[in-house]
């Protein structure tokens, strides 16, 4: 089998992933990623890893994720058809994600909605982030612009920029009885609480995180519990993703998320980041976050986090907050 097709033949597997064949798909993405990702080989390398020795999931190398802001990820060698960037201050430096087929992030995205939330077409999708005018590098915003867009209801799209219309387009959606997800970043969901607070029987809010440099930091629970009482709901929606990610985790209440079939948490010791473990059948598990997206196919799908966290024993997990010190132990060990 020529790289080409073998490539076209993973791509279109990692949809099928169940908890019977991840392991093999994992394994064999790990072999893909090694033979053709030139940092995540020489990663792995200095770390006297020899790959084929590796056959648990648990053994696999797990790259710091920081690497996303000083090399270029990429797993074959391909022009990118976009460059997904996190976002930040002009003080900082930001991820960037080279992404080779963004029908694998769009497949991604679609089934997992669909998994959770189910057709977008039953929604009006009204978000409180900026427009893909705006920020069209931002993995997040093109997902919530293209599931807008499939809802084709006619009060959806951004509103980040007109909260006062949003007010009125949310009354009216209520009044309608329409099924509603106001999605939108932490901190101008609080602006928006804090403006309209109002009964919201047939919306869902989610928040997607987003508090840096914008208001004072809070904790989820604390984020949460003043968006109960502005809005009478009895729980919070969360979307866990990242720019350096291919795939979301989508929480219904409680912080507590569920990941789709592709993806799976392992965790990992803050003091020793080569001990991880997978969920244990018995006790959750506290530790720091690594994450296996399978739809990262052409980056790297084996990442170390620098969020910290509680496995479940049914793979669903918690974050609890960001590592004090963000410079993962092992950064340093691959300097190019």
């Amino acid at each position: 089998m020529n790289t080409d097709v073998k490539n076209i033949a993973l791509s279109q597997n990692i949809f099928e992933t169940d908890s019977g064949n991840f392991t093999q798909k994992a394994l064999e993405i790990f072999q893909f990623q090694y033979k053709n990702n030139e940092v995540y080989q020489q990663y792995c390398n200095t770390l006297h890893i020899n790959a084929s020795e590796i056959t648990t999931i648990e053994k696999i190398p797990f790259l710091p994720i920081s690497f996303f802001k000083t090399h270029r990820i990429a797993s074959t060698r391909f022009d990118p058809a976009i460059i997904f960037e996190s976002s930040g201050t002009t003080q900082t430096i930001n991820s960037k994600h080279l992404i080779k087929d963004v029908s694998v992030y769009e497949t991604s995205f679609n089934k997992t909605f669909q998994q959770f939330y189910g057709n977008p077409a039953n929604w009006c999708i009204v978000a409180l982030l900026p427009s893909y005018l705006e920020r069209n590098n931002s993995s997040l915003v093109m997902m919530a612009d293209q599931l807008i867009r499939q809802t084709n209801h006619p009060s959806s799209g951004f509103y980040i920029d007109d909260v006062e219309k949003l007010n009125h387009t949310l009354l009216e959606l209520e009044q309608q009885q329409q099924k509603t997800l106001l999605i939108g970043v932490t901190f101008a969901l609080l602006d928006f609480a804090e403006k309209f607070p109002q009964p919201l029987h047939h919306t869902i809010i989610m928040e997607t995180g987003g508090m840096k440099g914008r208001r004072t930091e809070l904790i989820r629970s604390e984020v949460h519990d003043i968006l109960c009482k502005s809005f009478q709901l009895d729980k919070i929606h969360s979307e866990y993703g990242m720019t350096e990610l291919l795939s979301q985790a989508y929480s219904s209440g409680n912080g507590i998320y569920f990941c789709p079939q592709w993806m799976k948490i392992l965790i990992r010791e803050e003091d020793d980041p080569f001990a991880i473990s997978s969920a244990n059948q018995n006790t959750p598990i506290s530790g720091v976050l690594n994450i296996i997206d399978l739809a990262n196919l052409y980056s790297c799908a084996f990442l170390a986090t620098e969020d910290a966290g509680k496995l479940y024993p049914d793979g669903s997990f918690e974050v609890s907050g960001r590592l004090d010190n963000t410079d993962i132990r092992g950064c340093s060990l691959l300097s190019l």
